[in-house]
């Protein structure tokens, strides 16, 4: 094993600014939609907008980051993607409870592999744009159908609003799994926290 540095100060600062916005995105939509009762209700729109608007700041910051510091190649992959998807797939599903060794090894270069690439750019540039976008539709919807949209959009963007909601509640839930598959269980939060990570040789 070797330690080295795999996410910069900026990485680490928009992957927990991310977070927390995304955790406080779901807590005050299941607010709103009144599954459960923890904060006022006027309170929880409003603080759904904010951290809303919160999130699409980010992501255009983070946009320019990727793109000035060229770290954007990570996320590029050569050959076949699909089949490197699919070898990382498997050693998900069976490899990993073999101890069979890891199919792409982290380094300075690369540290996301295949299927965390693919996952996360659609994440980043369709899954939550179109949240944002929706949610806006949503909140905006009586100024929207005032300008000609029409008024029986507004099930269908509830339901759309709420479906990715809980698709994102799953990616919550399976990316804080896949925390736990490092070397240790915590060794890849540590590295999320510090920027140190020990990699295989």
């Amino acid at each position: 094993m070797r330690r080295v540095y795999l996410y910069a100060r900026f990485q680490r600062f928009w992957h927990w600014m991310q977070a927390i916005i995304i955790l406080g995105l779901l807590f005050t939509g299941l607010e709103v939609h009144g599954l459960f009762l923890g904060i006022d209700y006027e309170l929880a729109c409003k603080l759904h907008n904010a951290l809303a608007f919160g999130l699409l700041g980010f992501i255009f910051l983070a946009f320019f980051w990727y793109i000035t510091t060229g770290d954007f190649r990570q996320y590029l992959t050569e050959g076949n993607l699909l089949e490197k998807i699919m070898m990382q797939v498997r050693y998900y599903m069976i490899g990993i409870f073999k101890n069979e060794p890891h199919p792409f090894k982290k380094n300075e270069i690369s540290r996301l592999n295949p299927l965390q690439r693919i996952t996360y750019l659609l994440l980043t540039l369709i899954g939550l744009p179109m949240q944002i976008i929706v949610g806006f539709v949503y909140y905006y919807f009586n100024e929207l159908v005032a300008m000609g949209m029409p008024a029986n959009w507004l099930g269908p963007i509830a339901w759309l609003h709420t479906l990715l909601a809980y698709l994102l509640i799953g990616f919550v839930v399976m990316h804080i799994y896949m925390t736990t598959t490092g070397h240790t269980l915590t060794s890849n939060i540590k590295a999320m926290v510090t920027g140190w990570e020990e990699v295989e040789e």
